[in-house]
């Protein structure tokens, strides 16, 4: 063992989740900047550490020091408190405040801060108004750096303990010692093995019923964020003893326990066999959602759309090109009909198909008649490119069922509040996930018509069900299927190829076309800069796009050396470098600039952002501890501790990209990424982009990826339900 003592000039990698830490260390007399690893959770730049640990050589990264046992220390210097200060760990100091603090003080800094806090009025530019921002930051600080020495030795990191402290306050470190697994319930950003972590380390028995139990509902999550509505018994136990590491005996008998408390529910009747177990607002869903489509079905409330049964169909096409130009195929003009004369109907079809064109047939014949009709979308973007085909106002759901985040995050419109129109067209439906959809429904007031628009082979929602592939196999709902390819759609190598793969067929790259790309690479690692020079160089140069704006990367997995995040690092640093002036921050291993495309990764109801809305960074303000960041010309304020729910834009996931289009779309495509290599994804892909697609990789990859049609099977009664009722 070997102890050194130096300051923590940056950081350079941190998990989040467990405290790991990669930083670099000034130690008095040497020249060069040690590499220090290990668990140092809620370490600042600036921060004097005195570690305790071994030099390894690392086999890519050379010589590292690991810290085995550290401790953080007050600077002792002038510069050491000024970088300490700087770092944005008080809010109403940054770096140009920090240096004049520091100047002012000298090494008694912190102890003027600790005795007597008025005194910072006395440096140029601190203004008691300033003043008492940072008295109060100071003193959670302090509150927050008690309960860090509670927290450090269960690799909890400062962010982290940020958000304990504003959940519970005063009542951190008693709240978490009488149950450490509340916070995977109640802190957003700690989940299970965290919570579990500290549970352990304060005493908590492997076998106590508390962690049995908490396990058992971190493995019911786990499989609902794999899209799981519920899961067979049998799986539950054989997971839940893997994670717990306890045999399955002791396990299952706290699903009684479970049971009633109303956490989970045990049907039955899905398959006998194998009992279904469901967390309870999921079954509670998925009943609902059966109920309520089947009372809208056959609901005998007034019908406001009944003089549509009449309707000679042919004269109402040819009022259609009357008015607009053009008029329906025989496929569209079912689909309008079935939309009018039936309560709810499923309008599904891939791209060119004209799915648009008939929402916008449905409108013109309804505002012909006067008949009011709300549209609706999962996200922002879905719901913008919505209103700008159809030329009505489109809300995201969210939006349109009016969340109120005062009330617990409850939608203000409900089966007592519903929705005032004569028919509700929502558009995207593969990306609507169970819970929403039964908050949808809720507020769908009875005679209204629904039209529940999709592309069923479009990836499932990111969310737990599988709701619109389930109500098309369930048989029960009116369904128009738009299987032809228009003329005009017909010209597109987007929409061919996308048909193609959806086929099963490989793609083509015609060269007399402008719009669909290949870039053979074998080598894995030099895909990724070639993106970054497809994106920063070539695409913009011969064909005059913006980087940013108009070129969107999507990949098929986060990791990997053409992940998401390392695609993220490179092109950041290409497309919006480091600028003289203008601050950055730092927040766990992700690192923000002014100027950054970013994505919301979460729902957010507080500040109106939802899960998978992109944004810009205006400006970060490190003296004040904010962001401001701009959605769709409106600005929105983020403290620094709510940056996890934030990541770098510049690529993401295909998944993230559902509902949106892009103008131009760049895709590796490598073998590395075998693991989501699947028609459906190559195919989502393929249709967010709206001028150009460009792969990048194998064709090995590509091909995997269309051969590969076994969709992930998703657990879900909602089948049986519909069919049952």
């Amino acid at each position: 063992m070997e102890t050194l003592r130096g300051t923590v000039e940056r950081i350079v990698f941190t998990n989040e989740e467990n405290g790991y830490t990669i930083a670099r260390l000034s130690v008095r007399g040497r020249y060069d900047l040690l590499t220090i690893v290990g668990n140092m959770a809620g370490v600042q730049p600036g921060a004097v550490l005195r570690v305790s640990g071994r030099w390894k050589n690392h086999p890519t990264y050379g010589e590292q020091f690991v810290v085995e046992d550290y401790a953080e220390e007050r600077p002792a210097t002038v510069e050491g408190i000024r970088k300490y200060l700087g770092s944005g760990l008080i809010k109403g100091i940054g770096p140009v405040t920090a240096g004049r603090i520091a100047e002012h003080f000298g090494t008694y800094t912190l102890d003027v801060i600790d005795e007597d806090i008025q005194r910072l009025v006395e440096v140029p530019g601190v203004g008691p108004h300033r003043v008492k921002i940072i008295a109060e930051a100071w003193e959670t600080q302090k509150a927050i750096k008690d309960i860090m020495l509670f927290l450090q030795s269960h690799n909890v990191s400062t962010r982290l303990a940020v958000k304990i402290y504003k959940t519970y306050g005063d009542e951190s470190i008693e709240m978490v010692q009488s149950d450490p697994y509340r916070l995977a319930r109640d802190v957003y950003g700690i989940g299970f093995i965290t919570a579990d972590s500290i549970a352990r380390n304060l005493g908590v028995p492997e076998d106590a019923p508390s962690r049995l139990q908490a396990g058992l509902i971190h493995t019911l999550n786990t499989l609902a964020d794999a899209g799981h509505v519920y899961v067979p018994q049998s799986k539950l136990i054989a997971d839940a003893a893997q994670i717990l590491k306890q045999p399955p005996e002791i396990i299952e008998p706290e699903l009684v326990s479970l049971t009633e408390a109303e956490r989970i529910f045990i049907d039955p009747d899905i398959d006998p066999d194998a009992p279904a177990v469901y967390l309870m607002p999921f079954y509670r869903a998925e009943v609902a959602v059966a109920q309520r489509l089947h009372r809208l079905l056959k609901d005998p409330a007034r019908d406001p759309l009944a003089g549509f049964a009449a309707t000679d169909w042919a004269q109402m096409n040819t009022f259609i090109r009357e008015k607009d130009g053009w008029a329906l195929a025989d496929r569209q003009l079912d689909a309008l009909k079935t939309a009018l004369t039936e309560r709810v109907c499923l309008l599904t079809g891939g791209p060119g198909t004209g799915k648009t064109t008939t929402i916008r047939a449905i409108l013109r014949v309804l505002a012909a008649k006067g008949h009011r009709v709300l549209l609706a979308a999962p996200t922002g973007r879905a719901a913008k490119r919505m209103t700008e085909t159809t030329g009505h106002e489109a809300k995201t759901i969210h939006r349109l069922l009016e969340v109120d985040p005062g009330e617990g995050f409850k939608f203000k419109r409900n089966e007592q509040n519903p929705l005032l129109a004569d028919m509700l067209i929502v558009d995207e439906v593969s990306m609507v996930d169970l819970i929403l959809m039964n908050n949808l429904l809720k507020a769908v007031s009875p005679g209204t018509h629904l039209l529940l628009v999709g592309d069923a082979d479009q990836l499932p929602s990111v969310g737990a069900g599988n709701v619109l592939r389930d109500m098309l196999d369930s048989g029960e709902i009116p369904t128009v299927r738009l299987d032809v390819i228009f003329r005009q759609a017909q010209n597109s190598t987007i929409i061919t190829n996308a048909h193609r793969v959806n086929h099963g067929e490989f793609p083509q790259f015609p060269a007399d076309k402008t719009d669909f790309y290949f870039f053979g690479k074998n080598d894995a690692d030099a895909v990724a800069p070639l993106v970054v020079d497809i994106v920063a160089n070539r695409v913009p140069r011969k064909f005059g796009a913006h980087p940013v704006r108009d070129i969107q990367v999507l990949a098929p997995m986060h990791r990997g050396s053409a992940g998401v995040a390392k695609l993220n690092e490179l092109l950041q640093a290409t497309l919006n470098p480091p600028k003289p002036g203008l601050p950055e921050y730092q927040s766990g291993s992700r690192l923000f600039r002014t100027g950054d495309k970013v994505l919301q990764l979460r729902n957010n109801y507080d500040k109106d952002v939802f899960n998978g809305d992109i944004g810009f960074i205006q400006s970060i303000n490190l003296e004040d501890g904010e962001v401001f960041i701009r959605f769709d010309d409106r600005p929105v304020l983020y403290e620094l501790s709510d940056l996890d729910e934030i990541t770098p834009a510049y690529a993401m996931s295909v998944h993230k990209a559902q509902g949106s289009e892009y103008p131009i779309v760049v895709l590796p495509m490598l073998t590395q990424h075998y693991m989501m290599l699947q028609r459906n994804l190559l195919y989502t892909a393929i249709t967010r982009a709206k001028e150009m697609v460009i792969l990048v990789g194998t064709r090995k990859a590509i091909a995997m990826a269309v051969k590969n049609n076994r969709v992930s099977k998703r657990w879900s009664g909602l089948v049986g339900r519909l069919q049952a009722n």
